[in-house]
């Protein structure tokens, strides 16, 4: 059930890619189209409210199993209103605005109704999630601006929040946390891949086909990262070690906020790569260029993020792999798509191998 809600919820990430795209480039109908920067922007103030209401189905289910027919019924609603918001997303600044606001409103309401049969001191959060709720729907009733400076407010509410509630009542399940969220993760480098599909669009050739395999074994560096190891097991025992006060503080910093740049870069990523497909031999245009190699980035920095808050081995490799997969983007401006995709799975896999071999990167402990 939770895995077939994540794959909804993906879908909306996704959507994120389509918004993040569609700033690169001048709209070849002529229309008026948002700058990357103002795409960008848009990527995280939709982000930064769709997150936190995952994040919050995440901590029901781990309250709340859906085990009861009604339950899964009301989940089901709740999968109803991530795809409204889905669809919603493309113009969302642009005149659709109220079509994910009553998304939004939708997912609030189960959320809370669900989450009163498991504890009543959750009732404190409410009043934030219908007040960012209420922002959403004026945003989508504005233009300019003040269309961004209300989604914006709707973030900030909704993210200030848990200093106002406090952090306990929430006696969270260590392996259910640590499992939802790797779900999430394979699940969104999974709908990465589908960008490769479709940005390779045209006549199949050589170029094209490295480029798509570059793409996809750029992913699986990803994918390994994350899950190449034995991470996710000792999380779960960090997580089980820790009081519940604590433990939900854990969970906060590592899968809350350790995993925003995680997504982050995966969407960014799958833009890149999108792009890439297009035209491997060409130059990057600035903004792809830069969306490929700052997902490689933020990708690495979420997971340095993540170790460090739950006390895990660090990885300086990957904190350096980060940093230098910046210095791709002039590789893709001066010379083509195929060979920043080749850099960058290059440096990520030499990073990989150079930490599995015996005794050449001793792990780190805070």
């Amino acid at each position: 059930m939770e895995l077939f809600f994540d794959l909804v919820f993906v879908f909306t990430v996704t959507q994120l890619t389509t918004l993040l795209v569609d700033g690169f480039e001048p709209s070849e109908a002529g229309g008026q189209q948002a700058s990357p920067v103002v795409g960008a922007l848009r990527v995280l103030l939709v982000f930064g409210v769709i997150w936190w209401m995952y994040s919050g189905y995440a901590w029901l289910t781990n309250a709340v199993p859906p085990v009861r027919a009604a339950r899964r019924v009301l989940v089901l609603v709740g999968m109803a209103g991530f795809l409204i918001m889905a669809l919603a997303i493309p113009t969302a600044f642009d005149g659709g605005g109220w079509a994910f606001a009553l998304g939004y409103l939708i997912i609030v309401l189960v959320h809370a109704g669900l989450y009163l049969q498991a504890t009543a001191s959750f009732v404190r959060v409410v009043p934030f999630n219908l007040g960012a709720t209420a922002l959403l729907f004026a945003a989508g009733f504005t233009e300019g601006t003040l269309t961004h400076l209300l989604w914006g407010a709707a973030v900030v509410l909704v993210w200030v929040s848990p200093y106002f509630v406090g952090q306990k009542g929430f006696p969270l399940h260590p392996g259910h946390i640590v499992e939802r969220h790797g779900l999430l993760v394979i699940v969104a480098l999974g709908e990465s891949v589908v960008a490769i599909g479709i940005g390779a669009h045209g006549v199949v050739n050589p170029a094209l086909l490295v480029a798509a395999t570059l793409g996809l074994a750029l992913g699986a560096c990803l994918w390994w990262v994350y899950f190449g190891g034995d991470d996710p097991e000792a999380a779960e025992h960090a997580l089980a070690r820790a009081d519940v006060v604590r433990r939900t503080q854990l969970i906060l910093g590592a899968y809350f906020y350790g995993h925003i740049p995680m997504l982050l870069g995966i969407v960014a990523v799958a833009a890149g790569v999108k792009k890439a497909l297009g035209h491997p031999l060409d130059h990057m245009h600035a903004g792809p260029a830069l969306a490929l190699s700052a997902g490689v980035t933020l990708y690495l920095l979420g997971d340095l993020l993540y170790r460090r808050v739950l006390g895990l081995p660090r990885r300086p490799l990957r904190t350096a792999a980060g940093v230098l997969a910046l210095a791709a983007v002039p590789v893709g401006l001066l010379g083509s798509a195929l060979a920043q995709l080749a850099v960058l799975t290059v440096l990520l896999v030499a990073t990989l191998a150079v930490r599995a071999a015996p005794h050449r990167e001793s792990a780190v402990v805070d």
